[in-house]
């Protein structure tokens, strides 16, 4: 208990003024000695044995405004702030004069059970004494801004919404602490810190028919006896792991970030992640992108905006991380940014910021999302009861948008923090995902092939996502719902793959598992362009179509001596002499594109086939679709 708590009361004792009937040197003396009991009690610490001499004295005495003031400030201090607000109210209901100045942690204590206009109207109460010292002022006028900052979000905010986070179990909480949670993109496996003593190491739960199974040590040799693993964020397909190691032997400054590869063997020894992303200061909270291509975490180092900043690292081609780049202005400020989460659809990014309006001097959680031109948007602050005037810390949001996972020390706590989940209001969510689990491989040999995977927004042409497979060609990448997109893959000496998903209109909870046999270039080797499209009827070409033209002028690009035939196709409706013009037409249409865009016109040639050789049945929709299709032949290597 701070002492001040005490002090003001004494300080009270003898500011007695016209209008105030209570004076504290006629308290009687047994309660007296109770209260200064009390106050040794508090001062050793012992708030509890506190409280229950308060109670005493208050039973003797019910109009003992400085005890139940005391208690107050002790439930206050305990976060206890519903009982803190009824002590306040029943101090301030006997005697409004005295009480003047408590004005001030009572409506501290009233924002933090979320009632903001009582908290408004009790700290313009405060405003109003004359004799408030400017210190006492300006702590005032800083409580008034955020309690206006919260009456006015509350009438954006989703209406009804129920904050009911659930505690995950025995499996995984215990009389320890347990927090920064972070899990797969299936939901099945929760990679989680906890601490026992002063070590910090990494503990693993596995879901099986929706039951979390017993957390267990990490396997292998990521965890170390002599030094703390934390802060940790695990890949979307699980084999990468990178957190925070601070003052190891191999740093570079006081905390520095890491990487483990998940191995046969279990997870491999830990690597620092370099200079490029680690400096001197202090480099904390990783997130990975799902493509495992942008690392964002927050740093100290010299160059932001302010105390920490949240920054990005770029994966290169050749594995290696870019200097990373500040996140800006927008999303920067001149306090303290930390805990950064970019959600599975790689566009969302949550973060914990003391420098954004909020509901108190201490850390909110903010949503932004990625704009088309590659900025941010203006950061959303989520809203009580998700943040409150409390230190909020991370958010792990799962792949479908709505479940989070944070760490607490609620109620129900099983020791300290424990792991939580809970669903978000719908106004703060990030875009639902789907994912695409696959294996790329050689079309005549079966043999898998490491490659490199893209993901494109079909309206923006914007990239999405790129992610290489591993070593056998295996991959995981995420589709955010409400977008059509270009999937692409591709590999030196072989024709792209190329595919399309319409999921504009659906958002099922769904996995996509996708065999992909890449074509080797070869004389006669042939691909369907399924991410060509013509109006119905029409030859030329949609916008949607320039993602996949310019991965036939990549291709063309990257092999000098290749030669192709367009070919167009369409369905059986309508006559023989139309289908074959129309076929004819497209095809030219793509051939007239290449050359536009630098590919010599005797490298290509184009046919019309009309409704000849048809892939599907004609007498559905679906099969319709299928046939009205543009292929791409190899002529010569």
């Amino acid at each position: 208990m701070k002492k001040w708590v005490f002090l003001l009361f004494i300080l009270g004792s003898v500011q007695l003024s016209f209008g105030q009937w209570y004076n504290p040197d006629k308290v009687s003396h047994k309660a007296s000695s109770l209260f200064n009991q009390a106050y040794d009690q508090a001062m050793a610490g012992a708030y509890g044995a506190a409280l229950e001499l308060l109670q005493k004295a208050v039973a003797i005495d019910t109009k003992y405004i400085d005890a139940y003031l005391s208690m107050a400030g002790i439930h206050g201090e305990r976060k206890e702030y519903a009982a803190a607000v009824a002590s306040y109210k029943k101090a301030i209901d006997l005697d409004s004069v005295y009480t003047l100045h408590y004005q001030l942690p009572y409506s501290i204590n009233l924002a933090g059970i979320g009632h903001f206009e009582e908290a408004l109207a009790a700290i313009n109460k405060f405003l109003t004494s004359p004799k408030l010292n400017e210190r006492s002022r300006k702590a005032g006028e800083f409580r008034k801004t955020t309690y206006e900052f919260a009456v006015n979000l509350a009438k954006t905010m989703q209406q009804g919404y129920v904050f009911n986070p659930v505690n995950l179990g025995d499996s995984i909480n215990t009389a320890d602490l347990e927090y920064f949670p972070t899990l797969t993109i299936d939901g099945n496996t929760l990679i989680f810190t906890r601490r026992i003593g002063n070590n910090e190491d990494f503990y693993q739960s596995n879901r099986v028919n929706g039951i979390w199974q017993k957390a267990h040590l990490l396997e292998g040799n990521i965890n170390t006896p002599n030094y703390n693993e934390g802060a940790q964020i695990i890949s979307q397909d699980g084999k990468w792991l990178i957190f925070t190691g601070c003052n190891f032997p191999q740093g570079l400054g006081s905390c520095d970030l890491y990487i483990s590869f998940l191995t046969k063997k279990g997870w491999s020894k830990p690597m620092n992640l370099g200079p490029n992303v680690n400096s001197e200061f202090w480099e904390s909270t990783p997130s990975l992108s799902p493509d495992k291509r942008d690392l964002y975490f927050s740093s100290n180092v010299p160059g932001g905006f302010g105390g920490k900043d949240i920054w990005v690292s770029h994966r290169n081609d050749d594995g290696t991380w870019s200097e990373p780049t500040n996140l800006g202005a927008e999303i920067n400020t001149a306090g303290d940014e930390s805990t950064p989460f970019i959600h599975a659809d790689n566009q969302t990014l949550y973060f914990n910021s003391n420098g954004l309006p909020g509901y108190s001097e201490k850390p909110d959680l903010f949503v932004t999302r990625k704009q088309p031109d590659g900025s941010w948007s203006t950061p959303q602050n989520l809203g009580y009861p998700i943040n409150t005037i409390d230190d909020e810390g991370s958010l792990f949001i799962a792949a479908d948008g709505i479940t989070a996972y944070y760490s607490s020390d609620r109620s129900d706590t099983k020791g300290g923090l424990d792991i939580y989940s809970f669903q978000l209001p719908d106004q703060v969510r990030p875009m639902r995902t789907l994912w695409v689990q696959g294996k790329v491989f050689d079309k005549h040999t079966k043999a898998q092939l490491p490659s490199a995977v893209e993901l494109t927004d079909l309206e923006t042409g914007n990239m999405i996502s790129r992610v290489s497979t591993d070593e056998d060609g295996e991959f995981l990448v995420t589709l955010p719902v409400g977008r059509d997109y270009a999937f692409t893959v591709r590999r030196k000496g072989y024709l792209f793959f190329s595919e399309n998903y319409n999921i504009s209109a659906t958002a099922p909870d769904e996995t996509f598992v996708a065999e992909i046999p890449l074509q080797p270039i070869e004389t006669d080797a042939s691909v369907v362009l399924k991410n060509i499209f013509f109006n119905t009827g029409k030859s030329d070409l949609k916008p949607e179509s320039i993602v996949e033209l310019n991965n036939i002028v990549t291709l063309m690009n990257e092999n000098p001596t290749l030669r192709i035939q367009i070919i167009g196709f369409t369905d059986n409706v309508g006559s023989e002499k139309d289908n074959l013009k129309l076929s004819n037409d497209r095809a030219l249409s793509v051939v007239n594109y290449l050359i536009t865009h630098g590919v010599k016109a005797e490298r290509l040639s184009h046919l019309g086939k009309g409704a000849s050789n048809p892939v599907a049945d004609n007498n559905t929709e679906e099969g319709r679709a299928q046939n009205r299709r543009t292929e791409m032949k190899v002529v010569a290597k």
